[in-house]
């Protein structure tokens, strides 16, 4: 017979406070498992994270691009944050839609939650459906924010994401997310 999960849960005990990062905070954890193995993990502590699918009437999406240091390059995403303390997921998509791309949308779903690295991170990235989203200002970056706006055509986008042309993983999970909901990657 398989473990159960409390078989395979350790037990985490004392904690070690690491550094500061402003947008993450690290720390160790002791853990013991029930087998008798002891542990340290390096765990990242992060606040919440959204990103937002959002469609137009003639079902374009609405993209940015901006630059990622990790890889060193250009990466092709939705609009997306951090929430801030307090904030709603919700409340935080629609924010973050408005400020990096100037478009605001009349209805809203939400369509999944991951866990973007639960081996290290404690947080969840909350993916919402913008539906007839329309431009009605213009952008408001936060201060060190530099990035493009594109609106392509969805079935473009589909090609996009087979080809890896767009390939950040919680980009893609949105879209997965949508699709499982869907049945395909066509407007509800």
């Amino acid at each position: 017979m398989p473990p159960t999960d409390d078989e395979l849960r350790w037990r985490l005990g004392a904690r070690t406070p690491g550094a500061d990062y402003k947008i993450f905070t690290t720390e160790r954890v002791e853990g013991s498992h029930p087998s008798g193995k002891a542990m340290r993990f390096s765990l990242i502590r992060a606040v919440d994270w959204v990103n937002v699918i959002a469609l137009t009437r003639d079902e374009h999406v609405v993209l940015v691009r901006q630059y990622r240091p990790g890889i060193d390059s250009v990466c092709i995403e939705i609009p997306g944050g951090m929430v801030d303390e307090g904030e709603e997921p919700l409340v935080a998509a629609q924010r973050e839609l408005a400020e990096e791309t100037g478009y605001t949308a009349r209805e809203w779903r939400s369509i999944g939650v991951v866990a973007p690295n639960p081996a290290i991170q404690n947080n969840r990235l909350h993916s919402f459906l913008a539906l007839d989203a329309e431009a009605t200002h213009e952008m408001r970056l936060d201060g060190n924010e530099v990035l493009a706006l594109d609106v392509l055509p969805l079935a473009e986008v589909q090609d996009m994401l087979r080809t890896g042309r767009i390939d950040h993983a919680l980009v893609v999970a949105a879209f997965a997310h949508l699709a499982l909901q869907l049945g395909s990657l066509r407007r509800p």
